[in-house]
């Protein structure tokens, strides 16, 4: 995906990614956010970022391609896989349990208990999410409009 000359492929593969994710939360027991990462993230947020490739016109054009920030990216890959293995074989897990338990989440329900989670105790970052939301999309709006 980073390394793809279009955007529009770029775009593609991380639909492709969103997929994947969406897999891993159906591997984890947890169908309802597999649903929400393929409906919203897969779905509505990838056609706005295809509007937004589509109004900034980004063609394709014939550019030389460059190594060095392939190399350097590489190598910072690397060094990022080395930390993350480290810390996996030095980590330990703490054993730390929180108020949802395994047996809280069968015996409730996802879909209700993050429902109820997300209208009460993250009411209001939910609200200001939506009214952000809300003034991008009027901008973008603006923005795009050629005459007033």
């Amino acid at each position: 995906m980073v390394f793809c000359k279009s955007p529009i492929n770029s775009a593609i593969g991380l639909v492709n990614t969103f997929f994947c994710l969406a897999i891993f939360y159906v591997m984890l027991n947890a169908p309802f956010m597999a649903a929400i990462q393929v409906m919203v993230y897969a779905g509505a947020i990838m056609v706005l970022i295809l509007f937004v490739i589509m109004l900034l016109n980004l063609g394709t054009d014939d550019r030389k391609r460059y190594t060095n920030g392939s190399v350097w990216s590489a190598l910072a890959s690397l060094l990022v896989l080395g930390n993350v293995i480290f810390f996996i074989k030095r980590g330990r897990v703490t054993g730390a349990e929180g108020d949802i338990t395994a047996f809280v989440v069968e015996s409730v329900g996802h879909t209700e208990l993050i429902g109820t989670t997300l209208l009460t105790q993250f009411m209001l970052p939910f609200e200001i999410a939506s009214i952000v939301l809300l003034v991008a999309i009027v901008g973008a709006v603006v923005l795009a409009k050629k005459e007033v």
